[in-house]
Order: C-alpha cells, then structure tokens, then sequence
C-alpha cells in the first residue's frame, strides 16, 4: 500500500492550479492524508469516485482542517481526541482559537494497523501558542496514538510543524528557539520516539541531508533548496519493519509544503 502524506496549504488553490489532480494521477497513492484543507467537503471540486473520503474541517472558514481519501473503506473513523483526552490536557481556547475546533486529526481503522494524519499547531512567529502545544497538544497527541496503539499498530503523519534535529533544516544555528525548532517543540518529538515510535524517513536515511518538505516563500527558498523537514511519516515499532521506501517528492508542486510517503507492506 502506497500512503502519501500532504500539507496542501489550501485545497482548492491546489486543484486550481492543477497539481492535485495531477499528483493523483501519477503517484496514485492508496490512502492519501491530507493537512490545512482550508475547506469543508463539498466546498473542493473533486472526482475522484475511486477514494473514500473523510473531513475534519475547522469551524473557522478557510482555516486548518485534515482530511483522509483512502481506496480501501476503514473500518473505523474517529474525529480528533476523546473528550476524556480533551478534558484530561485542559485543551481548550486561546487567543488564537479551539485547537480542539480546528479540524486538526482523523484516524482511520484498518484490518491490522491505524493510519492517524495531524495538523500540529504551529507555535506561531512570538511563541504565542508554544505553551499550549508544549504542555497540551503534543501530550495529548500523544496519548491519542498510544490509546489507539493498545489495539493496532499505528502509522501517523503529517505536518508536525517541527524540525526534529539540525539534519532536518538548511540552517539550524539561526533558527534555534525560533517556531519551529524550540527546545520545547523538539522534546514533544523526543517523546514520540521515546514512546517507540520510529522516524521512517529518518531511520530508513540517518545521514542524508537537504532532505526537506516546506520551503518559505521568501528568498527564492525553495529553488535553492533552503528548507526544513516538518512533514512527517511515524510507525509503531511493531510495523515499522514493514515499512519501505520512506520517500519526500520535493517535485511535486502547488504548496509551499511537498508530499511524503511510505510503502506499508502488509
């Protein structure tokens, strides 16, 4: 199975420009998780009769939202945490919204393991939001595929808003302690790993560098290549040695985040 992750910065500026169904077309993945639709369903003009579709979009127009279109029905979908998990890390309003209102997780059920895709909270450029995704969000995350995990094996992705490690961004001196790559962002990932979750990517290519999945729209960055790897494929431990091919396709065009994939061989 071919799973492809894509932060498309809007939908519908994706499918105007053409490279939606153009990356459909030629990557055909057979489950695609989708983050910052900035749309509901419906609201996007697509056909494809082939893919189940799944939406968790924002209560707020145009903002956030995720969404799962998968060839294979799950036999499951859950819509961001439990109000248990909710309730437990206090998630709640700030002056930048409900994280729980934002559309921000789905996980699909499937025969033998859960495919989960997050839209993390971005930290924002004055760290206004570094507290709730510090001590909250990345917690809460955290203990969502962890509960899922004591059922199936779990392969999560999407943008994670994180450079996990220098390796995963063009110029790390610069940028430490600035969104994106805090000491606080970068322990929420310590904990994924911690909790025995395995970086496909990064495990499959431990010193591969300029391996990058966003690009700022200043300065030419993405023509130089001037990046960060924010975007993200994670498994269980348990299936993580049925995972091949980790891939990112900076080639792919229409966002100023590109696809990544892995192939899951069960």
């Amino acid at each position: 199975m071919k799973l492809y992750s894509w932060n498309v910065n809007g939908i519908r500026a994706v499918i105007n420009k053409g490279a939606f169904q153009e990356f459909i077309a030629k990557h055909q993945p057979d489950i695609l998780c989708l983050q910052e639709t900035k749309a509901k369903q419906g609201q996007a003009e697509i056909d494809l009769p082939e893919y189940e579709e799944y939406w968790n979009s924002a209560e707020r127009a145009g903002y956030s939202g995720t969404a799962i279109f998968s060839k294979q029905k799950p036999l499951s979908v859950q819509y961001g945490f439990s109000d248990e998990i909710s309730q437990k890390y206090t998630l709640s309003a700030d002056r930048f919204g409900d994280p729980t209102k934002e559309g921000r997780v789905i996980s699909a059920e499937f025969d033998t393991f859960w495919v989960v895709t997050v839209y993390t909270p971005n930290s924002k450029g004055d760290l206004g939001r570094l507290e709730l995704r510090h001590k909250y969000w990345d917690p809460a995350f955290l203990e969502h595929i962890k509960t899922l995990e004591q059922t199936k094996p779990v392969v999560f992705c999407g943008d994670l808003n994180v450079a996990h490690q220098e390796i995963d961004l063009a110029n790390p001196k610069p940028n430490i302690g600035k969104h994106g790559f805090t000491d606080e962002e970068r322990e929420g990932f310590d904990n994924f790993v911690a909790a025995g979750f395995v970086d496909t990517f990064r495990a499959a290519n431990p010193d591969t560098t300029a391996a990058y999945s966003w690009w700022s729209h200043w300065a030419n960055a993405r023509a130089r290549n001037v990046g960060w790897r924010i975007d993200y494929w994670l498994a269980s431990k348990s299936i993580a040695d049925k995972v091949k091919n980790p891939q990112i396709h900076p080639d792919v065009l229409g966002s100023d985040h590109c696809p990544v994939s892995i192939e899951l061989d069960v």
